[in-house]
């Protein structure tokens, strides 16, 4: 049985104190399961003390973002070959950098190649807008983000990486609307029929796919509940240590069902 993935984003919240604070927090309400792998991705400046502070038994860390190239003149930015070390996931195309930052498909592409260059698992975040799901082009788009940004990555590295799908639609930065699981269903079906044209079966069954869009933990557990979604990525609700331990209980109780089935 593969462990849930649970991933909080913390987006560009807290400064280092703020952020040392709330890590304290999750390591009191947050309980070590042996089924459930908890990633924190906070800003990547507090990324170097929290590798220090955060028990690695209980927690692992996350980037939210970096750049592709390993070294260069490229001022203000950070690599994937500087984050190797502290890292065990990156953030990949997030809904947020397409938007607000203009992130191609190639850019995303070069992105995730270099993550798994540098031993870091890439979480791919794809996902359709409304404008898109109101003309009927949700699978077109899962289609081209998805097809894209694997288009450099072997059947040999695939495992690396993690899918999340986050629908634009559905997430409150952007006045989403509530995602309902029987939607959310078709999509994760139709990214493991997509990883399966690409990779075969195998692969198919073996990636990672978690569900993001504005999860709580009041509706965690319908989403994994849904077949073949491995986990979850949560935004606000990761700010939350209340909140976001609820979420990995609900996480450990649903393995612990499937463990006794």
């Amino acid at each position: 049985m593969k462990k849930t993935l649970i991933v909080g984003n913390w987006k560009m919240h807290l400064n280092t104190h703020q952020a040392s604070l709330l890590a304290h927090r999750l390591h009191q309400h947050v309980a070590a399961h042996h089924d459930v792998e908890v990633v924190i991705a906070p800003s990547n400046l507090s990324l170097q003390p929290l590798s220090v502070e955060l028990d690695r038994r209980k927690f692992r860390l996350a980037a939210q973002d970096a750049y592709p190239k390993d070294e260069g003149a490229f001022t203000g930015e950070v690599s994937f070959a500087m984050l190797r070390d502290l890292v065990h996931y990156a953030i990949v195309g997030h809904s947020a950098r397409r938007i607000y930052f203009n992130e191609s498909l190639e850019l995303i592409r070069d992105k995730v190649e270099s993550a798994v260059r540098n031993d870091i698992s890439p979480i791919l975040c794809i996902g359709e807008t409304k404008q898109d799901r109101d003309n009927g082009e949700t699978k077109q788009v899962i289609h081209d983000q998805l097809t894209t940004a694997l288009s450099n990555i072997t059947s040999d590295d695939i495992t690396k990486v993690v899918i999340a799908y986050e629908p634009v639609w559905a997430i409150s930065t952007f006045d989403g609307e509530k995602a309902k699981p029987d939607d959310m269903q078709r999509a994760i079906d139709y990214i493991r029929f997509q990883i399966k044209e690409l990779y075969g079966e195998r692969a198919a069954l073996a990636v990672r796919v978690l569900y993001g869009g504005s999860v709580t933990d009041h509706d965690a557990g319908a989403y994994l509940r849904l077949k073949g979604c491995n986990g979850v990525l949560v935004g606000a609700a990761s700010l939350n240590f209340h909140q976001f331990a609820g979420i990995v209980e609900s996480a450990h109780r649903l393995q612990h069902e499937r463990g006794v089935a």
